[in-house]
């Protein structure tokens, strides 16, 4: 099994590899290329109505791509949750805990939760969106479970949140399918007041499920991660 693994790694190298030569030496158009940012840029704020052509560009032109991103890092914490043979919840104790940290985290958790709520719901107007905004908001669970003397995590919580909000994504693509353009993740929605927070149709709708995916996702493989050190599960609380 080692050695196949190894061998899909180095295949995998080597094509890498590959590609970045060849796109030095086999000559290209670059007019071609520059044109499809050109379009992008001209036509992304008419057809998507979102003030950031990077959000653009994300959800809803390489919006497969997305969603081939958020499945990579659900198969990720499924897969620690496996290693870390996940159970319903646990509860682990600090015996060197420290105050100042305590106190610190307790009081810092509710900014970096607001702030990485405020850098989602604002993706489709400045630099920000889904990816970042879960992970702020997962690295304050990370630091209240790093500095708490006593702390309870029930795992299978986060699994419900991580489902539904993957479940979210898939069905507003899907919706896309029934409308005059049939095509997947199609911004069917009323695009609303340009450079506003109610606005850009569906991608506040998806930048709002990655968000929610990416910070539940993360909060249970930190918290699997650190029960199979320090924590001890509990199948009864």
């Amino acid at each position: 099994m080692r050695k196949l693994i190894g061998l899909i790694l180095i295949f995998g190298f080597a094509f890498y590899m590959f590609t970045i030569v060849a796109a030095i030496v086999i000559p290209s158009d670059s007019s071609e290329k520059k044109s499809v940012g050109i379009d992008i840029l001209q036509n992304s704020v008419r057809q998507t109505g979102a003030a950031n052509a990077v959000t653009s560009i994300v959800v809803l032109y390489r919006g497969f791509d997305t969603l081939g991103e958020v499945t990579v890092l659900f198969l990720s914490a499924l897969g620690i949750a496996l290693l870390m043979k996940g159970g319903r919840s646990f509860k682990h104790k600090t015996e060197d805990e420290s105050f100042i940290l305590k106190t610190g985290s307790h009081l810092l958790f509710p900014f970096m939760f607001l702030f990485g709520i405020y850098i989602i719901a604002h993706g489709h107007l400045t630099p920000g969106g889904g990816f970042p905004g879960g992970v702020i908001i997962a690295t304050g669970f990370f630091i209240v479970l790093m500095t708490s003397d006593v702390f309870k995590f029930r795992d299978y919580f986060l699994t419900i949140i991580e489902g539904f909000a993957g479940l979210s994504f898939i069905v507003l693509g899907i919706v896309g399918l029934f409308t005059p353009e049939k095509s997947f993740l199609v911004n069917f929605m009323n695009k609303g007041v340009f450079n506003t927070v109610f606005s850009a149709g569906i991608i506040p709708l998806i930048y709002a499920a990655i968000g929610i995916k990416v910070s539940s996702e993360l909060s249970g493989a930190v918290g699997n991660l650190f029960v199979s050190k320090y924590g001890r599960r509990s199948e009864n609380e």
